[in-house]
């Protein structure tokens, strides 16, 4: 007879491998909600090479500008899906996009 707490310890493993396996979920925002914390100009990347990174991983990138401290990425992603993405000017971390209708 297995002991409760190794069914407890074996059922959590599972839930970890099952959620680390799982593809991420797009965070989806609220496009006149969204912030980035405030960057100074010298801390801030190029927009271009924002937009050199995202075509190196597949995008096709329309339009990049300047949104509520965010750099807003208008385009297509890897996978083809139009997309409307914001990004952290300072480290280029995707901090959401908006739901596109399907």
């Amino acid at each position: 007879m297995i002991q409760r707490p190794f069914l407890l310890l074996a059922s959590i493993a599972a839930l970890a491998i099952a959620a680390a396996s799982m593809p991420a979920a797009a965070q989806y925002v609220d496009h006149d909600a969204v912030r980035c914390e405030p960057v100074p100009k010298e801390e801030m990347k190029p927009q271009m090479d924002l937009q050199k990174k995202l075509v190196a991983e597949g995008w096709k990138v329309r339009q990049v500008k300047n949104f509520n401290g965010c750099y807003e990425v208008y385009g297509f992603d890897a996978g083809g899906k139009r997309t409307e993405a914001f990004f952290n000017p300072r480290t280029f971390e995707k901090i959401g996009e908006v739901k596109q209708p399907e």
